[in-house]
């Protein structure tokens, strides 16, 4: 029915601020719940990383602890290793936007790493915005709004009202004192206006064409509103 372009982290670490790194990638549910409910409304998903290269999925999204239990994580496991448009990712800079009727950003903490400071990404989420086309992100994937950015140097989604994953649920996470930077606070001094919700309790919002999760329990939600905003 409808082509939709997934942009997912290519970085299989996230640097920290002692100079370590820590393994990780995209976020196993926040590629999964979209991806299951587009596709079963009959869309096509095209997958698009900043090299082109097969995304790597953080591992940790694929543990018990994260799905609820075993059972839940090898579905999830065998989800993600079936789905064919991870392994033909195409590059960022050579998606049109003309062929898509939405873009979606999942996260996890490779979203960090990778795609605040990868340009093609940046005028893909400023054109999308532009554009009146449904543009969803969701948990770590705002990062990749820092490197979107008028002819003046200013945000496009300044002033937009928008959420991702908070101050408090990085700290709860344990890595607030690790990272470079916060997504929430990075966000503010774009000049959004960030809402946020109980850490880790699904919470969407929407404001204008921009539909925005906090977490990873919010892309059940963020990939229904889609889903609407399609059809």
């Amino acid at each position: 029915m409808a082509k939709i372009l997934f942009v997912l982290t290519g970085a299989d670490h996230w640097t920290l601020n002692d100079g370590s790194t820590h393994p990780t990638g995209y976020w196993a549910e926040e590629f999964l719940a979209p991806y299951t409910a587009l596709t079963e409304a009959g869309h096509d998903i095209v997958v698009a990383t900043p090299a082109g290269t097969v995304p790597p999925v953080d591992q940790v999204s694929l543990t018990a602890d994260s799905n609820g239990g075993q059972a839940r994580a090898d579905q999830v496991a065998a989800a993600i290793a079936a789905a064919p448009e991870l392994q033909q990712p195409i590059r960022i800079a050579d998606a049109v936007l003309d062929d898509y009727a939405a873009v979606y950003y999942p996260g996890g903490h490779g979203a960090m790493e990778d795609l605040p400071v990868d340009q093609s990404s940046g005028e893909l989420l400023t054109a999308t915005l532009t554009s009146g086309k449904p543009l969803a992100i969701v948990c770590h994937g705002p990062a990749a709004l820092v490197a979107a950015k008028n002819p003046d140097g200013t945000s496009p989604f300044a002033g937009y009202r928008l959420t991702g994953f908070t101050n408090d649920e990085e700290s709860a996470a344990g890595f607030a004192p690790k990272a470079p930077w916060l997504l929430q606070d990075r966000l503010v001094a774009l000049g959004a206006d960030f809402r946020e919700s109980a850490p880790f309790a699904p919470h969407i919002e929407v404001d204008r064409n921009l539909y925005t999760g906090q977490n990873p329990a919010s892309s059940a939600p963020l990939a229904a509103e889609l889903v609407k905003a399609i059809a």
